[in-house]
């Protein structure tokens, strides 16, 4: 196997972010819009579409921790 430079069959560019959040969930979106809205210049990042998340995908079977409510 032979080792090529990226750089020779694609063009990189070089990005500068203060946040990068992996994953475009809700959790993940809902991360980039706070940063964002705290004014840090963020970029969310995920393998699939958005609209494809799991949180989407899930249909409804979401769940959360409940130990912080009292009786």
């Amino acid at each position: 196997m032979t080792r090529t430079n990226l750089s020779e069959h694609y063009k990189l560019v070089d990005h500068a972010y203060d946040v990068v959040i992996v994953g475009a969930g809700g959790a993940g979106l809902r991360a980039t819009l706070g940063m964002a809205a705290a004014g840090l210049s963020t970029a969310c990042i995920t393998k699939v579409f958005p609209t494809r998340s799991h949180t989407v995908a899930a249909q409804g079977g979401m769940s959360a921790s409940l130990g912080n409510m009292g009786p």
